[in-house]
């Protein structure tokens, strides 16, 4: 039975949706990239486990989360492309400073939401447009914190729709990264943080986002850092002494505010940002004799 048949099957059994040769910009913060085979958006986990334990021969599936921190090729993405929505990005309280996140959350929600539950951690996520799953996978941070400070643990299924809970101290967090096995989709997060009085984690929250905006662009088409930083330097300094500031392939540039953001001005391709990318990478390591490596994700076929 072809992966068509089996979804066809599938479709008539479960209460999400299945899209064909869906058009994927809109799935990214570029607003770039060509179209998904079949794209997967369950109701519920029952949905997704299903959907999983019933269909076999994808050579790919990959989970898009917010898509703030991925660039889609043009020529789009022969898999299946997964998207949690609102039933996945459900936030409650299991203890006065615990809290129980769904994966699809957005990070600025949950930063949110534990100001209003009088929580401290969680303020930094006020700067990072991700969620939660996302954050987990690569470890998301800024200004000295991160995930890994803050996990208690997370429970994912794995692509044959089984559930697992693996706690915090049995993952081997790095620097925008984990260990975790990219055969596992996350459900959801069980976060900790210590109580507080919410006017220091308000002061706090407005402190860290007065110097994003100070030091970052916004309100562009970009997907945050493109490069992560070296040991003991900073990517956006390497790129600035490499003679990089300014350039551009097409309508793909260089923000001028930060040098580690790469902006689609409006009518690049994804090839545009990738072509700027590899230059970028290539003219820092002639110069510094570093070889930059990608926070940015790209995904997809050329």
């Amino acid at each position: 039975m072809s992966v068509t048949t089996q979804i066809r099957e599938i479709e008539k059994k479960i209460s999400g949706k299945i899209l064909f040769n869906e058009n994927l910009s809109k799935y990214s913060w570029f607003n770039l990239g060509g179209t998904a085979k079949i794209v997967f958006k369950p109701k519920n986990l029952m949905d997704l486990s299903f959907f999983l334990k019933n269909t076999k021969g994808f050579n790919q599936i990959k989970v898009l989360g917010a898509g703030s921190n991925t660039l889609i090729r043009d020529g789009g993405f022969d898999g299946l492309i997964i998207k949690l929505g609102k039933s996945f990005s459900h936030l409650s309280l299991f203890s006065e400073d615990t809290i129980i996140a769904g994966a699809s959350a957005l990070d600025k929600n949950v930063s949110n939401f534990a100001l209003d539950s009088s929580i401290t951690g969680f303020e930094f996520l006020s700067c990072i447009p991700g969620t939660v799953g996302g954050g987990i996978r690569m470890n998301s941070g800024c200004y000295e914190e991160d995930f890994s400070k803050v996990l208690i643990s997370v429970q994912v299924m794995d692509f044959n729709g089984n559930l697992k809970i693996i706690k915090s101290q049995d993952i081997n967090f790095f620097y925008r990264g984990c260990d975790l096995d990219n055969n596992f989709i996350f459900i959801s997060a069980t976060l900790q943080g210590l109580k507080a009085k919410s006017f220091d984690i308000k002061n706090k929250i407005k402190q860290l986002t007065e110097k994003k905006n100070k030091d970052q662009p916004s309100k562009i088409k970009t997907c945050g850092s493109t490069f992560k930083n070296p040991k003991n330097k900073k990517a956006w300094k390497l790129i600035k002494e490499s003679g990089c500031a300014g350039m551009k392939i097409g309508d793909a540039y260089i923000s001028e505010k930060h040098c580690n953001f790469f902006i689609n001005n409006g009518n690049a391709k994804s090839e545009d940002l990738e072509n700027l990318v590899t230059k970028v990478k290539e003219q820092v390591l002639k110069e510094t004799g570093i070889n930059l490596e990608l926070e940015l994700q790209i995904i997809g076929k050329k």
